[in-house]
């Protein structure tokens, strides 16, 4: 399986990244030790995690999918330690003023990330949204730090925008410190609005990895979620909710096209338009089964033709009335 490399870290993933937000939260235990294993056997590398994970499940605090992948980290060897990256953030509210980006956090959350995960180093630590009140400078010296102590080995940015992006890469360049070398946006077939443009446009000129979360739109890209109905009982539904409109009845005729062209299913084929995209290194994605896990997997052996790619851009085009609720 050809990894490819994220941004100029030295660092080189597989097509697919495991999305830990699951854990804590709709997976326990036993099955996440099953699904990481599964994972990590077929020939992927990197899990994608958080300090806030899962923290908006009642009764969570925050730090549950890292304590969990910790448990597991913790069962394997050196080498097979050597052979995962580990990504996590720093900067969601983790509740009693514990958020943000300014340096002593930074310094104070990554002991904490560490010791949950059970691990040495992180290999990719991620601001995981922008602190207007921090100056870009000290983040980014704080990130050095860890950097020089062994403690990170690379950095990325999730949710900034395009002029906040821009000018920490500056701040790099100017200050001699380290850069953000990829980016974690929302993107998938239907939330195209915010990373088409000037978004991508940084990421692209600066070379950055993009690893995109929502890949599958909380699984409405799935085709599983088509009626509010649907959505009943679900721990997502409320995510889904805002896909239910004729643009997103648009995409998903056209996915079942597709899916039934290539004899794939919906899911697939909406992950294989991601890694078709030029800019995108590569998607996350979750799953609560090895079945699910599975079907996943298999969108990365999945090569669209340029017709049903230019079809699937088509039945996701977005007007300006649409971008606004894109």
């Amino acid at each position: 399986m050809a990894k490819r490399k994220l941004g100029n870290s030295g660092l080189e993933i597989a097509p697919l990244v495991f999305g830990g937000n699951v854990f804590g939260w709709t997976v326990k235990e036993p099955e996440a030790f099953s699904l990481l294993d599964r994972f990590i056997d077929a020939g992927f590398n990197l899990i994608d995690t958080a300090d806030a994970y899962s923290r908006w499940v009642p009764g969570n605090q925050g730090g549950e999918s890292e304590l969990l992948i910790g448990k597991w980290l913790h069962s394997k060897s050196a080498a097979e330690r050597a052979n995962v990256l580990i990504a996590t953030k720093v900067g969601w509210d983790m509740g009693e003023g514990q958020k943000g980006l300014a340096k002593q956090y930074i310094f104070r959350a990554v002991e904490a990330s560490l010791r949950r995960l059970q691990t040495d180093y992180i290999d990719l630590y991620q601001a995981h949204k922008e602190d207007a009140e921090v100056a870009p400078e000290e983040t980014l010296e704080a990130f050095d730090e860890l950097m020089k102590s062994g403690k990170v080995r690379a950095i990325g940015a999730s949710n900034f925008r395009p002029a906040t992006l821009a000018s920490a890469l500056s701040t790099s360049g100017e200050r001699g410190l380290p850069r953000y070398e990829c980016l974690q946006p929302l993107y998938n077939l239907y939330d195209r609005a915010d990373f088409e443009g000037e978004l991508e446009a940084v990421c692209r000129e600066n070379q950055l990895g993009v690893i995109t979360y929502f890949s599958l739109g909380s699984g409405f890209l799935s085709g599983k979620y088509r009626s509010k109905q649907d959505l009943a009982n679900r721990p997502r539904g409320m995510r889904v909710e805002k896909y239910l409109n004729p643009r997103g009845f648009r995409i998903l005729e056209a996915l079942d096209e597709v899916a039934t062209e290539y004899g794939a299913t919906q899911a697939q084929v909406s992950l294989a338009w991601l890694l078709a995209r030029p800019t995108v290194t590569a998607p996350i994605a979750s799953a609560t089964t090895c079945e699910q896990l599975d079907e996943l997997i298999g969108a990365t052996r999945l090569n669209l033709n340029a017709g049903v790619i230019g079809k699937l851009d088509q039945a996701s085009s977005y007007s300006d009335e649409e971008r606004q609720i894109a």
